[in-house]
């Protein structure tokens, strides 16, 4: 099969779907792979360095996408994509389509077959979701804990405190990978840590962290009181390709202290504040409320290096499934992650928003 990976093209956008190594493993299997020209540069990976294993580099993404049938990237096409892409491509990506019905409608127009990164389903557990979580949960405690700076519009608050003063507080909804990532970060640096969930076996592994770690379950007026005295409050809730339950209302924020910080990891599914907004890594920020926001939908892109190298591991044997031919839909992980196909919504997810 011909695989085409193209240049990312959402606001600093840094990561590519396949790194060398893997795009050479595709390429000794007897599959053509094309990578745009420069594709790879952010995350430090050159021209030379896929075209030394094989890897046919063209010059934009025109051509990309002529030469494609198979088009992996990281995430959801936007404009400049979708004026490319056909009925004949299987587009293999994040595209998180409850909470953008435009995409939506565009893909169904062109007709092609989608296949979501977040969709796929090993058994219960999402593996291709699983190494973008990890890194959204650390980068969403690296960034809290930086925006409390008074200089960057904050309290002033060092998140762990120190001998003599009160430690931060961080409240955490929802024990997933994001989630439980965030958690861990925030505890060892020392901050007073709430985490939120429904799930039992979840809260026993939050509890298990640290002993600065509370696990509770997710009642609303439990949220609402532990979000009224938190400095950081990190979204992490997660219905598989669903759209975000909104979990924090717009009156909590009111009750929070001005300067403190909300962290939406769950606003690439619709996030799960009632005062969320998409945001980029170039205008990352917004305060409602005097409290700051910080919901960029692409937060793995700010470590391209790193989110690369995870994403390619995890997604290479599911490209070589779907190089090789239409038998990957009897394979139920795969078959499981498609969203759209001939121009109608497949995924049931989908289907009820």
């Amino acid at each position: 099969m011909r695989i085409g990976i193209p240049s990312e093209t959402k606001t600093l956008e840094g990561r590519v779907a396949l790194v060398p190594a893997a795009a050479a493993d595709l390429v000794r299997r007897g599959h053509e792979v094309f990578i745009q020209a420069g594709a790879g540069a952010k995350s430090g990976f050159s021209d030379e360095d896929y075209s030394k294993v094989g890897i046919k580099i063209v010059p934009d993404a025109a051509a990309l996408y002529e030469a494609g049938e198979l088009i992996v990237k990281v995430k959801e096409p936007i404009a400049g994509d979708l004026a490319l892409l056909k009925k004949h491509h299987l587009l293999f990506c994040y595209l998180h389509l409850a909470a953008e019905p435009e995409l939506t409608s565009r893909l169904l127009d062109i007709g092609l077959t989608g296949v979501a990164f977040e969709s796929v389903d090993e058994n219960g557990s999402l593996p291709l979701l699983l190494p973008m979580s990890v890194i959204a949960g650390r980068i969403a405690t690296q960034i809290g804990t930086t925006l409390l700076h008074q200089p960057n519009g904050g309290k002033g608050k060092l998140l762990g405190g120190m001998a003599s003063t009160p430690r931060g507080k961080v409240v955490v909804l929802g024990a997933g990978a994001a989630g439980s990532n965030a958690a861990a970060l925030a505890a060892n640096a020392g901050a007073n840590v709430v985490v939120f969930d429904k799930r039992q076996d979840r809260l026993a592994e939050m509890m298990a962290l640290a002993p600065n770690v509370t696990a509770l379950y997710a009642y609303e007026s439990s949220v609402a009181e532990e979000v009224a005295t938190a400095d950081i409050v990190v979204g992490a809730v997660l219905i598989p390709s669903a759209k975000a339950p909104r979990v924090v209302t717009a009156d909590m924020v009111k009750t929070m202290e001005k300067g403190s910080v909300l962290v939406d990891i769950s606003i690439d599914q619709g996030g799960c504040f009632e005062t969320s907004r998409p945001t980029t890594w170039k205008e990352p920020t917004y305060v409602v409320d005097g409290v700051t926001h910080f919901c960029v939908t692409n937060m793995p892109g700010a470590v391209p290096q790193t989110s690369s190298m995870a994403i390619s591991a995890a997604i290479l044997p599911y490209v070589q499934r779907l190089a090789g031919g239409n038998q990957w839909r009897d394979y139920a992980p795969l078959k499981a992650g498609i969203n759209v196909e001939g121009g109608k919504i497949v995924h049931p997810a989908l289907s009820m928003a």
